[in-house]
């Protein structure tokens, strides 16, 4: 008998360990996958937008085959477009400005020089509120915009930086790329995170204006455009795109909800056939880290509700048996009891009527 106990209560033990590991590994995974889900600061602009409005918005990319890159002038019709939609849901047009932010964006290379050094570089030439988008960490200067009167200010990363200057602190000084004089308006640094730095790998470059590249490279073309839109009811923004967005046969990415369960699930589904592009797309950087931190979130997500089936197993086989327990007492301790005790009540209640009835013959 004390060794039947024995080996119970050793049994027991090891299957607390069991579901106290499974549990604490499940909240690690749910801890990662809560980190990786807000690692970039890239997929979380909606957010940054919103501030303490009551709307709600929804950031999208839309990534554009390489054969069929877009012009300024299909990004300002997609603007007139949905300018017309805010109109038809009844939005407040008066705050257009507030209903929407956008970016665009697409890379080349270029030959770069100045007084110290010369070589070449890869550029990201950008366009709308693309630092709204991604708010690299200035190490000095400060950023262009769609609203700057001149479009002759580049950003360099620290390589390029110390390359040409040899130091960071450079705004105000000259270069040229292709031989065309630009004015250094800061140096930024790059994501530091493990996805950004895997997924860039085009070495030191440099950021200017879509508008000013094209002065440089005629064949230019936009391959990657971003939109944080109103969200009036759910689903709005993407209908919007894909209704009047030329995105001729590209990819629309929600970012804001690429880390839902959801759409981590159709991740996993799509284990072994999601590295196949069969779109001719050329995926920013950003956008390469952005799939990077998803597989990772969907792998934790899978080891989360793994981990969780031991526990769940553990307490509904425990709650079968406690009902059953429950049961057995109900049936072999408490019923008896309830029965013997309304007998007695039945017997108390005869007799007193015996007694009664008794009582008066006498009488």
């Amino acid at each position: 008998m004390k060794k039947r106990g024995s080996k119970r209560n050793k049994k027991r033990i090891l299957l607390v360990l069991l579901n106290s590991a499974c549990v604490l590994l499940c909240l690690a995974c749910l801890g990662a996958l809560l980190w990786l889900s807000h690692l970039l600061d890239s997929q979380r602009t909606a957010e940054r937008w919103r501030g303490e409005s009551e709307m709600a918005f929804s950031q999208l990319s839309c990534n554009i085959p390489v054969d069929a890159k877009l012009s300024l002038e299909d990004i300002y019709k997609f603007r007139t477009d949905m300018q017309t939609k805010f109109h038809e849901a009844a939005l407040d047009v008066d705050s257009e400005n507030a209903l929407y932010v956008d970016a665009w964006s697409t890379t080349g290379k270029v030959k770069v020089s100045s007084a110290l050094g010369s070589g070449d570089a890869a550029v990201i030439a950008v366009g709308g509120e693309f630092f709204q988008f991604h708010p690299l960490r200035l190490l000095s200067g400060s950023y262009f915009s769609e609203g700057d009167l001149m479009q002759d200010r580049v950003l360099l990363d620290p390589e390029l930086a110390w390359l040409l200057f040899g130091g960071t602190d450079l705004q105000g000084m000259e270069m040229r790329i292709n031989g065309i004089p630009f004015i250094v308006g800061g140096v930024v640094e790059r994501e530091d995170d493990f996805a950004s730095r895997k997924a860039y790998t085009s070495g030191m470059g440099l950021y200017m204006s879509y508008d000013a590249y094209v002065q440089l490279e005629e064949s230019a073309g936009i391959s990657s455009y971003e939109l944080v839109a109103a969200e009036p009811v759910d689903g709005f923004a993407r209908n919007m795109v894909n209704e009047i967005f030329p995105l001729n046969g590209g990819e629309v990415v929600e970012n804001s909800r690429r880390y839902s369960f959801t759409s981590l699930m159709k991740v996993v589904g799509q284990f072994g056939s999601r590295s196949m592009q069969k779109l001719g797309l050329m995926f920013p950087y950003w956008e390469n880290a952005a799939r990077m931190t998803e597989d990772w979130a969907a792998l934790a997500l899978l080891l989360a509700l793994a981990l969780a089936l031991t526990p769940v197993i553990t307490a509904a086989v425990l709650l079968v048996r406690l009902l059953r327990r429950g049961k057995e007492k109900l049936s072999d301790e408490l019923l008896p009891e309830v029965k013997d005790r309304a007998q007695e009540a039945v017997r108390v209640r005869q007799r007193r009527r015996w007694e009664k009835k008794h009582g008066r013959h006498e009488n």
